[in-house]
């Protein structure tokens, strides 16, 4: 919450407290301390007559019959649900000169600081929040968040811990036939953790805050402390990532749902460096009254609530590294893609495309979650799943990866070794500097994951396979601009394969390859990348059915050799001399290496080809035929002539591996971009 100063005085009358709070704005914009004087009075007309605080001070009277009268605003049936907090008097209080209107964007929430000036109070000269609560909906909230504490008060130090603590209420006397209920609860700053990434100096600001010791090391598994930038940044995400969802995972384990997590409702205490879970105002029980815990519709409940509140954890996730999506333009992107229905595995893609400029290298937060073979984007995807039954749980994200640092062993599984198999293989393709090293490191990846294919069966492929798919690299030849004299200069550009299902019924399925180019003209083409677009499209329809993909023995591949040119290690002897190794004989599921291994086979039909150009290219025949020649010699030929791709081997929802006639591989990665839907 951010707090905003009303003044020099330390005590508040009726007429300044209600000018004080009739011109404050609803929304927090600016988390700095800020004066009121009288040139803001023409704010005065906003509707906040709900929330008038007037009563504030006219509540030390009332509250001082509260003795001798009985109390008016509860009645006994509800002071007896309220009874394991205290109930303050306004005169217990000391108001002081911070408040603030509309904690998370509510206009029927008013925050004040306050210090117990209570010689008896356990929290005598302690500074505690009182939100005053006007609507109907905001006290039903303020008395949620009371009746919690019975489910959470049996282990104190985890509720003290992480959790924002409710100290009691103050109930006020009906005036002008409404009420006012007033919620006591703990102070850990003015800020909540949305101010703290809005600051321009957040970083060593929060280290200092939660002063970064040896404690903080081994909690994280850091093995050192400082760094640069990206380094620092990520052990504070870790940090902030852990706590968090340990307290979610305290709520959970009492069968509570927060449902309300975002950044403006958690807050991070510099005394005992916690993340503090805001107000449990609407949180929901997993089991409803009179339901038995074991029923299915119980699971099915509780199941959905967990759900819920981890994709809130996602979003927090996403806002703390990707400080793009505190943008409401960009981050309302972000949501669409996940509301379309889009795997949020893809969404590297997407953000690539967003935020990084078709590069990770200059933003800190596309480097966060690459590091660790991509385990950041695994565990992102994991919490924005679309299906709720396969978002994570607490535990297991505290044990995922990229939240344990070096010093801790974590043992992955396969999804996980597959996912950075994968992330590896991306990375490389896009560093663009294809020598000799390069291109074997890619090809032992590649022959890794067709060995650890989750999806061998076609009806899996049927599935997985439509879409959009962009080719990040071909393990045959590769052919550039810098060492021939082409008739036509042509820069290839995107390179992208769409399927579509032609029909449900049947396994028979769209392919369109679809080849972007620019054609250079001029002599200064080595710098001036200028010039005419055009795009090649191929179209062919494909049969799907199951096959194997054959290991030639080294005896074999030598009498095809006149016939076939393999990519590199492509005998069964190289490749099981790399896998023999000791770095991945526990990750191959082979005792011994396999002679085939199933996959997809791909029986093609027709080919139609056609290609435009923009003007004055297409009207030039001999013009148009060199600029397909040197399109056709520089990319692969399998793009060209969809007939020369035979069998799939690897599929998920974010890659695609095929192999040509050639023996070569096309590794593909699902794109969503030029895709209207997703804007």
């Amino acid at each position: 919450m951010a707090l905003w100063s009303t003044g020099p005085n330390r005590t508040l009358d009726a007429n300044s407290l209600a000018y004080s709070t009739r011109n404050l704005s609803t929304r927090l914009v600016v988390p700095v301390p800020l004066r009121f004087i009288g040139k803001f009075s023409n704010l005065s007309r906003r509707r906040h007559e709900g929330v008038c605080c007037s009563s504030l001070t006219k509540a030390a009277s009332a509250s001082s019959m509260e003795s001798q009268d009985a109390p008016s605003a509860l009645s006994a049936s509800v002071e007896e649900e309220l009874d394991h907090v205290m109930r303050f008097k306004m005169s217990d209080f000391k108001i002081l000169d911070r408040i603030s209107v509309g904690l998370g964007g509510r206009a029927d929430e008013v925050v004040f600081e306050a210090i117990v000036m209570d010689v008896g109070s356990p929290l005598y000269n302690t500074r505690v929040v009182l939100l005053q609560l006007s609507s109907v909906q905001a006290q039903r909230r303020g008395k949620r968040a009371i009746e919690v504490l019975k489910k959470l008060v049996r282990r104190k130090l985890m509720y003290h811990s992480y959790s924002l603590q409710v100290h009691g209420y103050i109930s006020l006397p009906a005036s002008e036939h409404r009420g006012s209920f007033i919620l006591v609860h703990g102070y850990h700053g003015s800020f909540s953790l949305r101010h703290w990434l809005q600051q321009s100096d957040w970083l060593p600001t929060l280290e200092a805050t939660l002063a970064l010791d040896e404690e903080s090391v081994r909690k994280v598994g850091e093995d050192t402390t400082g760094g640069p930038a990206v380094s620092r940044q990520l052990r504070i995400i870790r940090l902030l990532m852990r706590d968090l969802l340990i307290g979610v995972n305290y709520l959970h384990s009492h069968g509570l749902a927060h449902t309300e997590l975002r950044l403006e409702n958690l807050h991070i205490s510099p005394v005992d460096r916690h993340i503090k879970v805001g107000i449990l105002g609407n949180a929901a029980d997993f089991y409803e009254d009179g339901s038995d815990a074991g029923s299915m519709d119980s699971m099915d409940r509780r199941q959905m609530m967990i759900a819920f509140d981890m994709r809130c954890v996602g979003f927090i996730m996403a806002k703390m590294v990707l400080r793009e999506l505190m943008d409401p333009l960009i981050f309302a992107k972000f949501k669409a893609f996940l509301t379309k229905g889009y795997d949020p595995s893809c969404l590297r893609e997407l953000m690539l495309e967003i935020v990084g400029g078709n590069s990770s290298s200059g933003n800190a937060g596309l480097q966060i979650l690459d590091r660790n073979w991509g385990a950041g984007w695994h565990l992102l995807s994991l919490l924005l799943a679309n299906n709720p039954s396969k978002r994570i749980s607490c535990l297991d994200a505290l044990r995922h990866p990229f939240l344990c640092g070096p010093r801790w062993r974590v043992v992955p599984s396969m999804e996980i070794i597959r996912w950075g198999l994968g992330s590896t293989a991306m990375r490389i393709t896009e560093e663009y500097i294809y020598r000799q090293p390069q291109r074997n490191r890619l090809a032992h990846f590649i022959e890794l994951m067709e060995m650890l294919n989750p999806h061998p069966k076609p009806k899996n492929w049927l599935e997985l396979l439509p879409g959009k798919w962009r080719l990040l690299y071909c393990t045959g030849r590769h052919i550039g601009l810098t060492l021939r004299q082409p008739p036509a200069r042509v820069l290839i550009r995107d390179v992208h394969l769409t399927v579509s299902r032609a029909s449900k019924l049947k396994a028979n399925l769209s392919f369109v390859s679809n080849i972007g180019f620019t054609v250079m003209i001029g002599q200064d083409w080595p710098h001036d990348k200028s010039g005419k677009n055009g795009s090649l499209e191929v179209k062919s329809l494909f049969g799907l059915k199951a096959g194997r993909r054959l290991y030639l023995k080294q005896e074999e591949q030598e009498k095809s050799a006149e016939k076939f040119s393999f990519g590199p290690s492509s005998s069964e002897t190289d490749l099981a001399q790399k896998l023999s190794g000791k770095k991945w004989r526990k990750v191959i599921p082979f005792k011994e290496f396999p002679s085939s291994l199933p996959a997809a086979k791909l029986v093609a039909g027709d080919i139609d080809v056609s290609m435009t150009l923009d003007d004055p290219l297409n009207q030039d025949v001999g013009t148009a035929r060199n600029v397909l020649q040197e399109v056709r010699m520089q990319i692969p030929p399998e793009m060209f002539d969809l007939s020369k791709l035979v069998c799939g081997t690897y599929v998920d929802s974010r890659l695609l591996v095929l192999r040509g006639v050639n023996g070569s591989a096309l590794v593909f990665t699902r794109t969503f971009v030029n895709d209207s839907s997703c804007r």
